[in-house]
């Protein structure tokens, strides 16, 4: 825990609110995670003959960071381990992100300068110094540890001419290409127009939160768009969003001059299941369906709020994440077959795909591994079509490009900004009072 000394010995402690931020995702929500648990101290860890520290995910790239590269301080206490005679840290590539060896490569050896990794190594210099790339100089690539690309690639002038060119050619109104132009750098292709587009969102709120200027850009523009609700995210939806939504049907058939007596049974009895419900039970199979026409409701608002028709609406429902708990079942057969058979009806040339990886539950990481699945498999059949896709990875909803990763920008006015808006407020049930809040909630 942060401020653990050296000296500490396991015992009870308070959990630090980072900790409780970090393991929120066990549960309900923060408020149902312990304040109370048993750590091993410090000075008991470091008695053992070796140590060996696991991480992975993004989220831990930075106190992986601190940890490693940092100084050895009790509020960062694994970092600490640096005193340690035999400790190894074992990270997958995402938990390595902040790491001076893969963030900023150039400062540990010489490396091959690829437009990608100038791009990179002078956005990264321009953000840390607080300038326009435009007026970096010399000596600022010099005093950053960049005096080998002035003498690969000429003077600061003219690097810095190159990168702007590359983060200028990633700006455009025309995410799926602007029709009958030539535009040598544009990132999408003219032709063919109108294209075929298909967005995966791993939940029913993915589309609109995480891509919604480009999601009304491609409609507004005559492309053909097409969503994919991978997961039904039920259970994301709070009982009381249930209990609501019965009782509105009950009502709504009362008005309609309908029969009412079955739905106000069924209303009562999930009215007391719910009331007698202990906290991390699982819902009934009854219950989960609800609550993801719910959200399929909510959805399908938010299509035909940016002008979807129905016929371009699809809810896969991939029975991974089926579960009815936190924890989901990993992605199976069944999952690829159900993305390949829509990605053979639909036969896209933009495909558009959840890549903040960070969500964590995993689910946004099981939905990505299903659909590179689909797509190698389609490819490995020779397939005609899947010659001339394109995948784009969208981020937003938890993490976000950097800008040197950047290929695509969609420049927004106000007035799209504030349209984008709406669009997510129509996910009601996910607005107020969610069960998985984020860590700034």
């Amino acid at each position: 825990e942060p401020g653990s000394s050296i000296y500490s010995r396991t015992r009870l402690i308070n959990l630090d609110n980072s900790t409780r931020l970090a393991n929120a995702y066990e549960f309900a929500n923060i408020s149902q995670v312990p304040r109370l648990a048993i750590t091993m101290g410090i000075s008991t860890i470091l008695k053992a003959k070796r140590i060996i520290l696991l991480a992975w995910g993004q989220g831990k790239a930075p106190v992986i960071r601190k940890a490693v590269e940092g100084n050895v301080t009790e509020s960062v206490p694994a970092s600490l381990l640096q005193n340690h005679s035999d400790c190894t840290f074992y990270l997958d590539e995402a938990a390595t992100a902040e790491l001076t060896r893969f963030k900023s490569p150039w400062l540990t050896g010489e490396i091959e300068w690829t437009s990608k990794m100038i791009k990179k190594a002078v956005v990264n210099m321009a953000m840390k110094l607080g300038k326009p790339v435009l007026s970096l100089t010399d000596i600022d690539y010099n005093e950053y540890g960049l005096g080998d690309l002035l003498i690969e690639h000429g003077d600061a002038y003219e690097i810095n001419l190159k990168v702007y060119y590359m983060l200028r050619d990633s700006i455009t109104g025309w995410p799926g290409g602007k029709p009958d132009a030539y535009i040598p750098a544009h990132p999408e292709r003219s032709e063919p127009y109108p294209k075929r587009c298909l967005i995966f969102s791993p939940h029913p709120d993915d589309d609109i939160i995480s891509m919604g200027g480009t999601f009304q850009r491609l409609h507004d523009q005559g492309h053909e768009v097409h969503v994919a609700y991978q997961t039904s995210g039920n259970i994301a939806v709070t009982d009381e969003f249930v209990t609501r939504f019965l009782d509105f049907a009950v009502g709504f058939e009362e008005i309609a001059g309908i029969n009412s007596d079955k739905s106000e049974n069924i209303f009562q009895d999930v009215r007391g299941y719910l009331a007698s419900k202990k906290p991390n039970q699982v819902d009934t199979p009854f219950i989960r369906s609800i609550k993801g026409l719910i959200r399929r409701c909510e959805a399908r608002a938010t299509c035909r709020y940016v002008g979807i028709k129905e016929e371009g609406i699809h809810f896969l429902n991939l029975p991974f994440y089926e579960t009815g708990t936190i924890e989901k079942a990993p992605m199976g057969e069944a999952d690829i077959q159900i993305t390949i058979d829509l990605l053979r009806e639909i036969k896209p040339h933009q495909v558009f795909a959840a890549g903040d990886l960070a969500d964590p539950h995993g689910t946004h990481k099981v939905c990505l591994d299903i659909i590179f699945e689909a797509l190698k498999r389609i490819k490995a059949d020779g397939d005609e079509w899947i010659k001339d896709c394109w995948l784009w990875l969208y981020k937003g909803a938890w993490q976000e490009w950097d800008i040197s990763e950047i290929e695509m920008s969609i420049p927004m006015s106000p007035d799209q900004v504030r349209q984008k808006r709406y669009g997510i407020f129509i996910h009601q049930s996910q607005k107020d009072a969610v069960p998985f809040q984020g860590s700034d909630a």
